[in-house]
């Protein structure tokens, strides 16, 4: 059964646009309140990013749960896998996060987690997709929900991400670049890596609600590679938004992506014996990475693209490290969600077990050369299955051999498809991407 509302991960949009309104998030915190409420007197944290809706949507999910009779803790500005952390630590019955993630400012998002600081089952979902059919009401005055904030979240969490590496653990002596993305961890990532002995210096960390991923953090690494290179830092941490990607710059200023860092975390938790069972990479995960994974005995699968689907693979495998190009990294024996800061502390920790730089870690695997072409759609249709395009495909795939791989991929967002060739000749695959795109475009014409 399809969802009106919830999507791979949670509900988002245009903050003014249907349905990301005062209204319907006050509708949204009742309706969730009133499903979670039939097991009994409910708790709910929520927490969200540094937008300037945020505040809105944080008052009117608190009013509604209230009506429900569900007492609402707030946690103000914090990173979401912090918040899928103290939702679990304070014992909640679910958490709320208000974010758009790696979204610009305009627009936000709602996502739920479960008491174990997972997705929430579909089924719940359903349940509150229903409940908002129903007309609102709120329960007798004697039985409304009560509100209070947490003052210690931050440290708390600060703690716990801290306490995923070993006590004995230094970063005395090293001079990190973090970039904060204006967004949740701005005044959690820099403590962390300070704490830990390092020398950090501060990106993107004043927020003012409408500076929130703006040309820094995971999505744009710029101005990051630029101050490690001027400082001559050891390297740099991107974070986005809500905390949960991470993209990290080596001290030749040079980026190191989601897939680079998920080897390097894999390669040193199969040293030490800690690496149960594989990997669970996406469609878009390089096929350098999984040719490395190939080389050094580690199973990899790849899921659909969305931190959803790693999750999911991870739990059918059972398996603990997973993540996507993009920077969103699991580690599921330390978490229950992608974390930024904890995926970053897990490759610090192998730079210091290794006695390397974050550069020479990052060539250990052989990142393969990828083209990505965009082709726009004028109208809704099944263009991958085409007989055409699948005889392009097959015709391309024979070439590339065990080379490299092609991908043909609808966008979940937009009237587009995603033609990508990756291979271990950049010129060779480029051309290839683009006879592809051009088969497809005929296709549509």
């Amino acid at each position: 059964m399809s969802k009106r509302y919830f999507g791979t991960d949670g509900i988002r949009g245009k903050v003014g646009t249907a349905p990301i309104t005062p209204d319907f998030m006050l509708k949204l915190g009742w309706a969730a309140g009133k499903v979670f409420a039939r097991e009994g007197r409910s708790k709910i944290i929520i927490g969200k990013d540094t937008r300037i809706s945020g505040y809105m949507f944080e008052s009117a999910l608190e009013a509604g749960l209230a009506a429900a009779g569900v007492d609402v803790l707030l946690l103000g500005p914090m990173p979401t896998p912090a918040i899928a952390y103290l939702t679990r630590t304070f014992h909640c019955n679910a958490g709320i996060v208000i974010s758009a993630s790696h979204n610009p400012f305009y627009d936000n998002g709602i996502k739920f987690f479960s008491e174990q600081g997972t997705k929430l089952p579909d089924e719940i979902e359903h349940a509150i997709e229903a409940q908002m059919d129903m007309a609102m009401t709120t329960v007798e005055s004697a039985e409304l929900g009560k509100a209070r904030r947490i003052d210690d979240a931050a440290g708390r969490y600060i703690e716990f991400c801290k306490g995923t590496v070993s006590s004995d653990m230094s970063l005395r002596g090293m001079k990190i670049a973090v970039d904060c993305a204006n967004g949740a961890t701005y005044h959690i990532a820099p403590k962390v890596f300070a704490e830990l002995g390092a020398e950090v210096i501060e990106i993107a960390s004043s927020p003012d609600g409408i500076n929130i991923n703006e040309d820094c953090g995971a999505t744009s690494t710029r101005l990051l590679q630029k101050v490690v290179t001027a400082e001559q830092a050891d390297l740099g941490i991107a974070l986005d938004g809500d905390g949960d990607r991470v993209i990290m710059v080596d001290h030749k200023g040079e980026e190191v992506d989601g897939d680079e860092l998920l080897f390097i975390i894999a390669m040193e938790l199969k040293r030490q014996g800690r690496l149960r069972g594989g990997v669970v990479g996406t469609l878009m995960s390089n096929f350098g990475l999984e040719q490395g994974f190939k080389q050094a005995g580690i199973p990899f699968m790849r899921a659909n693209v969305g931190d959803r689907y790693v999750m999911a693979g991870l739990a059918e495998k059972d398996w603990y490290l997973g993540g996507e190009s993009s920077g969103h990294l699991v580690c599921r024996h330390l978490t229950s969600t992608g974390d930024g800061v904890v995926a970053a502390l897990q490759v610090l920790k192998a730079m210091a077990e290794n006695d390397l730089s974050l550069h020479a870690l990052k060539l250990a695997m052989n990142k393969m050369p990828q083209t990505m072409i965009n082709v726009r759609l004028t109208e809704k249709k099944d263009v991958v299955g085409l007989p055409e395009v699948q005889a392009a495909i097959a015709d391309i795939e024979k070439r590339l051999g065990d080379r490299g791989r092609v991908l043909l991929r609808p966008s979940g967002t937009e009237p587009l498809v995603r033609v990508m060739v990756e291979g271990d000749d950049a010129d060779w695959v480029s051309g290839l991407a683009q006879d592809l795109a051009q088969t497809v475009e005929s296709v549509i014409k």
